[in-house]
């Protein structure tokens, strides 16, 4: 099931997106008509995707879209009818997926869609990459600083620390990290 929210000032955007959105197969379309109730709804309601008008009452839609974007890590789109270079450099640092101007056509919203998807399940898969490589970077000092305490408390060699750590790993199952953090607390 896929639900947007729509989020523009004229009530004839949101129903000409809506109707275009139903042919797409979305399942669930919300809609509002300004800034402030797009977070708000986009925060109770968790949608797959956002479009939001640019020009709004109470926020304007690239001030939303980061709001929405700290807690949800879902596309948005913008809509536009002016496109010039400030605002889509306001648009790309507030992590728009993509932008659409007005008066849109049917033809380009499909590709947006789809790109804004594959756009955002990239920009997701990348920061959990990072994580993974920051955790595992963080692992390697903590196993490096207590092989160095034994080197110097038990007078090993490098590798017999390594394989020391390796041993109690395995004797006691558990990781790597967590026998150089207890080597670390006793010292």
């Amino acid at each position: 099931m896929k639900t947007v929210l729509i989020c523009d000032d004229e009530p004839i955007i949101r129903m000409s997106l809506k109707n275009r959105l139903k042919e797409l197969g979305f399942d669930e379309i919300m809609e509002c008509g300004d800034g402030e109730a797009a977070v708000k709804t986009a925060l109770a309601r968790i949608p797959d995707m956002v479009i939001l008008d640019v020009a709004m009452p109470k926020l304007d839609g690239i001030s939303a879209a980061r709001e929405i974007r700290k807690k949800l890590k879902i596309p948005i789109l913008l809509l536009t009818a002016c496109y010039d270079q400030e605002t889509v450099k306001k648009a790309k640092e507030a992590g728009v997926a993509a932008l659409l101007t007005k008066p849109f056509r049917d033809q380009d919203l499909w590709p947006a869609i789809e790109l804004a998807f594959a756009h955002a399940s990239e920009v997701e898969e990348l920061k959990e990459e990072v994580e993974d490589l920051k955790d595992s970077i963080e692992s390697r000092k903590v196993i490096e600083r207590a092989k160095g305490v034994l080197m110097q408390r038990q007078g090993l060699t490098e590798p017999e620390a390594f394989r020391k750590m390796q041993k109690l790993a395995m004797d006691k199952r558990k990781s790597m990290r967590q026998i150089a953090e207890a080597i670390l607390l006793t010292e």
